[in-house]
């Protein structure tokens, strides 16, 4: 990554976190557009990412193209983690849009890469058994949801993530 991508892409992230998305949208285009040139696939996956996140809030069909592309990027790259990471927030947008058919066959091969790495993060491996419980709930598979409930119970409590063992036993508790 080139001193101008790195700039781009920590402006872009202070503008997010203070809540100026208008801000960071630019500096993200064109931290994409300078990587692009670079021929940076990794960091270019990464940026995309971002312009994903960013835009979750905004545009769900600009969130969801924009984590296609990193996907894409990231299935010729040897990065599995990064890839599941992505996939799994590709699952988000399309849950989120209404298409459970397209977001759990996201869920699933992202869980199947984190549970084939033994260096996956916990965190992300819980995360993603949340995104699979939450469409099993809300699909009314009961079972199911229940069984990925537990599951990112146990992970949320051995990480101490209050909010995640919250969430997690709450949702339990609504299925059983």
């Amino acid at each position: 990554m080139s001193e101008e991508s790195d700039n781009l892409r920590r402006q872009a992230r202070g503008a997010h976190r203070d809540r100026r998305s208008a801000d960071a949208r630019p500096d993200l285009e064109r931290a994409v557009a300078v990587l692009r040139e670079e021929d940076d696939p990794v960091e270019l996956a990464n940026v995309l990412r971002d312009l994903g996140e960013l835009e979750r809030r905004i545009d769900g069909n600009a969130a969801r193209r924009y984590y296609e592309e990193a996907v894409a990027i990231l299935r010729s790259e040897n990065q599995p983690l990064l890839l599941a990471h992505t996939i799994r927030h590709l699952g988000d947008v399309h849950r989120e849009g209404g298409s459970r058919v397209l977001a759990e066959p996201c869920y699933h091969e992202a869980l199947s890469i984190y549970r084939s790495h033994n260096e996956r993060r916990p965190l992300d491996l819980a995360n993603a058994i949340r995104s699979l419980a939450v469409l099993k709930s809300d699909a009314g598979e009961r079972v199911e949801a229940a069984a990925m409930w537990r599951e990112a119970h146990d992970l949320y409590l051995s990480l101490d993530i209050l909010a995640g063992v919250e969430e997690s036993a709450s949702r339990l508790a609504l299925l059983i």
